[in-house]
């Protein structure tokens, strides 16, 4: 950690031309946490925004887009996970990755922010140099999820019942239209737009969270649960395959 009084001088984006001016806000209640992570995140060039509690980091939100969103769970009066829910209802930040920090261990309390919509989790003490990389991968992998989802996936989606829509993040179910926070939206959409075709755990895994997320296979089971409930008599179309993992599975006929 860094003393309070220690001087910290940050380097401008213009001195790391290098890199792109990617925006980060970070939100946290430890004022050191603050520092050490804007020290190291803008000597490597990135534009860092914070705020010191949830109500802050909301106001920001707002009226402000960010690249990435950095969240500490544990914080007095509203925690990360109410801050991270409300984020993903905000049309600026619905698909804006979301990297936890929490001084919690344990597989539920991953799943719990996993489900919410986080992107990755990272326990502290932090290292700087754990985070930079992380920062960097779900950055890069930002854009390339972008690419790989327009080719398997078109703008509009229609099948079985099931209307969507890639551009504002909905489903419509039978003509009615149902939330689904952004990693279950978009293991929905790529299992939909791949009908037929089985994907193994470790595969969505791969492609929904990114390969340098550390997450359990048992997430894509909770995820996948959820989805069925949502989408009720078409649940049926999400098929598990015994020992591999799932596929959409167009149904043309109901006995």
């Amino acid at each position: 950690m860094y003393s309070n009084s220690t001087s910290l001088s940050y380097p401008t984006v213009a001195q790391n031309p290098l890199l792109m001016a990617f925006s980060v806000l970070v939100i946290d209640d430890e004022e050191d946490i603050i520092r050490l992570l804007r020290y190291n995140l803008e000597k490597e060039g990135y534009s860092v925004d914070t705020a010191p509690n949830g109500i802050d980091a909301l106001k920001k939100a707002g009226t402000n887009s960010y690249d990435l969103i950095i969240l500490d769970i544990m914080m007095p009066g509203m925690d990360g996970y109410d801050v991270c829910k409300k984020l993903r209802t905000h049309p600026t930040h619905l698909q804006t990755p979301i990297i936890f920090l929490t001084a919690r261990v344990g597989e539920l309390d991953e799943i719990l922010g996993l489900e919410l919509g986080a992107d990755d989790y990272i326990q502290k003490p932090i290292s700087p140099r754990v985070l930079l990389a992380r920062v960097k991968r779900i950055l890069r992998r930002k854009d390339e999820l972008v690419k790989t989802e327009t080719v398997v996936a078109p703008e509009i989606l229609r099948i079985n019942g099931l209307v969507i829509n890639r551009q504002n993040y909905t489903v419509n179910v039978e003509g009615i239209e149902k939330f689904f926070p952004k990693k279950e939206f978009e293991l929905l959409a790529f299992l939909a737009a791949n009908p037929g075709r089985v994907f193994s755990r470790d595969e969505l895994l791969s492609r929904i969270w990114g390969e340098s997320v550390q997450v359990v296979e048992r997430t894509v089971d909770v995820h996948v649960s959820k989805i069925r409930d949502k989408l009720g008599t078409l649940s049926d179309h999400i098929e598990t395959v015994k020992g591999v993992g799932y596929r959409y599975q167009i149904i043309t006929s109901r006995t």
